[in-house]
Protein backbone atom coordinates (compact mmCIF):
# COMPACT_ATOMS: atom_id res chain seq x y z
CA UNK A 1 0.00 0.00 0.00
CA UNK A 2 2.84 2.41 0.79
CA UNK A 3 4.24 2.03 -2.72
CA UNK A 4 0.80 2.43 -4.26
CA UNK A 5 0.25 5.71 -2.41
CA UNK A 6 3.76 6.91 -3.23
CA UNK A 7 3.29 6.18 -6.92
CA UNK A 8 -0.34 7.14 -7.48
CA UNK A 9 -1.68 9.50 -4.80
CA UNK A 10 -2.91 12.69 -6.48
CA UNK A 11 -2.83 14.54 -3.17
CA UNK A 12 0.84 13.66 -2.56
CA UNK A 13 1.90 14.50 -6.12
CA UNK A 14 0.06 17.82 -6.26
CA UNK A 15 1.40 18.84 -2.84
CA UNK A 16 4.96 18.04 -3.90
CA UNK A 17 4.58 19.94 -7.18
CA UNK A 18 2.95 22.91 -5.44
CA UNK A 19 5.77 23.12 -2.89
CA UNK A 20 8.46 22.91 -5.58
CA UNK A 21 6.81 25.61 -7.70
CA UNK A 22 6.22 27.85 -4.67
CA UNK A 23 9.93 27.53 -3.74
CA UNK A 24 10.91 28.65 -7.28
CA UNK A 25 8.69 31.72 -7.03
CA UNK A 26 9.81 32.40 -3.43
CA UNK A 27 13.44 32.39 -4.58
CA UNK A 28 12.68 34.69 -7.52
CA UNK A 29 10.61 37.17 -5.48
CA UNK A 30 12.91 37.19 -2.44
CA UNK A 31 14.78 40.25 -3.79
CA UNK A 32 11.56 42.23 -3.26
CA UNK A 33 10.90 40.81 0.19
CA UNK A 34 7.91 38.81 -1.10
CA UNK A 35 6.90 35.19 -1.02
CA UNK A 36 4.83 33.52 -3.71
CA UNK A 37 1.69 33.49 -1.58
CA UNK A 38 2.08 37.20 -0.84
CA UNK A 39 2.43 37.94 -4.55
CA UNK A 40 -0.76 35.95 -5.24
CA UNK A 41 -2.56 37.88 -2.53
CA UNK A 42 -1.38 41.28 -3.81
CA UNK A 43 -2.20 40.49 -7.44
CA UNK A 44 -5.68 39.36 -6.38
CA UNK A 45 -6.27 42.89 -5.04
CA UNK A 46 -5.24 44.56 -8.29
CA UNK A 47 -8.80 45.30 -9.47
CA UNK A 48 -10.74 48.41 -10.45
CA UNK A 49 -12.92 48.06 -7.33
CA UNK A 50 -11.55 46.89 -3.97
CA UNK A 51 -12.63 43.27 -3.38
CA UNK A 52 -14.13 41.95 -0.17
CA UNK A 53 -12.21 39.66 2.13
CA UNK A 54 -14.68 36.89 1.25
CA UNK A 55 -14.17 37.19 -2.51
CA UNK A 56 -10.37 37.13 -2.14
CA UNK A 57 -10.55 34.15 0.23
CA UNK A 58 -12.67 32.32 -2.33
CA UNK A 59 -10.34 33.17 -5.23
CA UNK A 60 -7.27 31.99 -3.30
CA UNK A 61 -9.06 28.94 -1.84
CA UNK A 62 -8.30 30.10 1.72
CA UNK A 63 -10.52 30.39 4.73
CA UNK A 64 -11.07 33.94 5.99
CA UNK A 65 -9.04 33.40 9.15
CA UNK A 66 -5.98 32.27 7.19
CA UNK A 67 -6.40 35.12 4.71
CA UNK A 68 -6.66 37.67 7.54
CA UNK A 69 -3.45 36.31 9.09
CA UNK A 70 -1.70 36.58 5.70
CA UNK A 71 -2.94 40.15 5.19
CA UNK A 72 -1.46 41.50 8.43
CA UNK A 73 2.25 41.52 7.43
CA UNK A 74 1.40 43.15 4.09
CA UNK A 75 -0.76 45.72 5.84
CA UNK A 76 2.07 46.45 8.32
CA UNK A 77 4.41 47.00 5.35
CA UNK A 78 1.96 49.57 4.02
CA UNK A 79 1.17 47.56 0.87
CA UNK A 80 -2.59 47.34 1.43
CA UNK A 81 -5.36 48.79 3.52
CA UNK A 82 -8.46 47.17 4.95
CA UNK A 83 -11.60 49.33 5.14
CA UNK A 84 -15.23 48.68 6.01
CA UNK A 85 -17.57 48.30 3.05
CA UNK A 86 -19.70 51.41 2.49
CA UNK A 87 -22.95 49.43 2.07
CA UNK A 88 -22.32 46.62 4.59
CA UNK A 89 -20.24 47.73 7.57
CA UNK A 90 -19.66 44.06 8.54
CA UNK A 91 -17.82 43.38 5.26
CA UNK A 92 -14.25 44.57 4.73
CA UNK A 93 -12.69 45.70 1.46
CA UNK A 94 -9.04 45.31 0.52
CA UNK A 95 -7.12 47.95 -1.46
CA UNK A 96 -3.55 48.19 -2.63
CA UNK A 97 -1.70 51.31 -1.55
CA UNK A 98 0.59 53.20 -3.91
CA UNK A 99 3.47 51.29 -2.30
CA UNK A 100 1.67 48.02 -2.96
CA UNK A 101 1.08 48.96 -6.60
CA UNK A 102 4.74 49.97 -6.99
CA UNK A 103 5.91 46.66 -5.52
CA UNK A 104 3.56 44.74 -7.79
CA UNK A 105 4.93 46.64 -10.78
CA UNK A 106 8.41 45.42 -9.82
CA UNK A 107 7.22 41.87 -9.10
CA UNK A 108 5.26 41.23 -12.30
CA UNK A 109 8.31 40.96 -14.62
CA UNK A 110 9.92 38.57 -12.13
CA UNK A 111 6.73 36.51 -12.03
CA UNK A 112 6.52 36.45 -15.85
CA UNK A 113 10.12 35.28 -16.22
CA UNK A 114 9.72 32.59 -13.55
CA UNK A 115 6.40 31.40 -15.00
CA UNK A 116 7.90 31.14 -18.49
CA UNK A 117 10.95 29.27 -17.16
CA UNK A 118 8.76 26.72 -15.36
CA UNK A 119 6.49 26.31 -18.39
CA UNK A 120 9.48 25.65 -20.67
CA UNK A 121 10.47 22.78 -18.40
CA UNK A 122 7.12 21.03 -18.73
CA UNK A 123 6.23 18.39 -21.25
CA UNK A 124 2.82 18.39 -22.87
CA UNK A 125 0.31 21.17 -23.05
CA UNK A 126 0.51 23.76 -20.27
CA UNK A 127 -3.09 24.78 -21.03
CA UNK A 128 -4.22 21.16 -20.56
CA UNK A 129 -2.36 21.07 -17.24
CA UNK A 130 -4.09 24.27 -16.08
CA UNK A 131 -7.47 22.87 -17.11
CA UNK A 132 -6.79 19.65 -15.19
CA UNK A 133 -5.64 21.55 -12.10
CA UNK A 134 -8.73 23.77 -12.18
CA UNK A 135 -10.91 20.67 -12.51
CA UNK A 136 -9.15 19.09 -9.54
CA UNK A 137 -9.76 22.26 -7.50
CA UNK A 138 -13.49 22.06 -8.26
CA UNK A 139 -13.71 18.31 -7.60
CA UNK A 140 -11.69 18.69 -4.39
CA UNK A 141 -14.15 21.29 -3.08
CA UNK A 142 -17.18 19.10 -3.76
CA UNK A 143 -16.24 16.63 -1.05
CA UNK A 144 -17.56 13.08 -0.78
CA UNK A 145 -20.88 12.25 -2.44
CA UNK A 146 -23.96 12.26 -0.19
Amino acid sequence: MTLRVRDSCLCLHTQRAARAIARRFDDALRQLGLKSGQFSLLISLNRPEPPTVGSVASLLAMDRTTLTANLKPLERRGLLIVTPDAQDRRARRLSLTNEGLDLLEQAIPIWIATEEEIERGLSGSVDDLRTSLNTLAIVGNEGPPN
